[in-house]
């Protein structure tokens, strides 16, 4: 369930109410009239199903009580209530399979921001890989893998590209051009550094990699992995599941390609230079067709599922 809290101006609240009352995924509506000062109006509360926040959310919009009020959303963790349970089952679907758009909205907008603390675990993600290039560490792998904050970037590519929003596009590639970016020029001058200083000993990297072979060897495989990866971490952040989106980041070699990449150019490794840049464009370019689908199919068979309740109640009414 979804707690809503919305300030309403006074002379609105009636409709509002009305719009709640219509709604099967929405009950415990409570108004205290007055209770908003800043802006002034009533304060409305009630649970909502998930799977019926867009159908409240646009209707109160319909109202523009997000232009002269406020509207806010809160995940509920438990509720006791029979009405709240007779809600979720009056509600279209399942909540697991709703898309809230206004609340993927909210989190790729963050995906877009090229801000420092992105920036700075790219960095510190990047290093960690090129580490791991050198000692052919795949635990380091999977921390770097876990640490780098590009997944946001890329569903907010997705998400720009489904709600044909090009300026979203624009940003997100921005953000990921240049965090890459800054990412490798940093690893690549500390990578250049260690090795005047004795700290790298290694004049190219080890052919022979067993254990990390992967980061720079792009196959069909990695198309396939990045396309599983893609749709999964799509579906986990629509679903609110973080614990899949992990499993998403280990999934994925987007950051250890950088970091390789960059201690390859640092020791003139021109071979791998190429394998890295692949996989990076590989990953890359799989996660954003996987997840943008996803978007679309999940999109596609929410149409269905409201088409079926309107049927029913369509049916019910006569």
């Amino acid at each position: 369930m979804l707690h809503l809290r919305a300030i309403v101006p006074a002379e609105r609240t009636e409709a509002v109410c009305k719009e709640l009352a219509a709604c099967a995924g929405a009950t415990n509506v409570v108004v205290i009239e007055g209770a908003a000062r800043a802006p002034r109006g009533d304060l409305v509360t009630a649970d909502i199903a998930r799977e019926s926040a867009n159908e409240v959310l646009d209707a109160l919009r319909a109202l523009d009580v997000d232009r002269d009020g406020s509207i806010a959303l809160d995940k509920v963790d438990l509720t006791l209530s029979d009405r709240a349970e007779l809600a979720k089952d009056l509600a279209p679907g399942h909540g697991d399979d709703a898309v809230v758009w206004e609340e993927l909205d909210r989190q790729v907008s963050e995906g877009t921001a090229l801000t420092w603390s992105f920036v700075a675990f790219l960095v510190l993600a990047t290093q960690l890989a090129a580490i791991a290039a050198l000692i052919d560490s795949p635990v380091l792998v999977v921390g770097a893998m876990v640490l780098g904050p590009e997944f946001a970037a890329i569903a907010a590519i997705c998400y720009g590209l489904v709600r044909l929003q090009p300026g979203r596009i624009v940003h997100a590639v921005r953000a990921l051009v240049i965090g890459f970016a800054v990412a490798i020029a940093v690893t690549y001058a500390c990578a250049l550094a260690a090795r005047w200083t004795g700290v790298i000993e290694l004049d190219r990297l080890p052919d022979d990699r067993p254990l990390t072979a992967f980061i720079y060897s792009p196959d069909r495989w990695s198309f396939i992995v990045a396309l599983l990866a893609g749709a999964a971490g799509v579906l986990s952040l629509t679903a609110g599941k973080s614990s899949a989106l992990v499993g998403v980041f280990i999934s994925v070699t987007t950051v250890p390609a950088a970091g390789n990449l960059a201690v390859a150019m640092a020791l003139k490794h021109g071979s791998e230079i190429n394998g890295s840049l692949l996989q990076l464009g590989v990953n890359v370019a799989g996660m954003i067709i996987a997840g943008t689908l996803t978007l679309l199919l999940q999109r596609a068979v929410w149409y269905v599922v409201l088409r079926q309740r309107g049927r029913r109640n369509a049916v019910r009414g006569t």
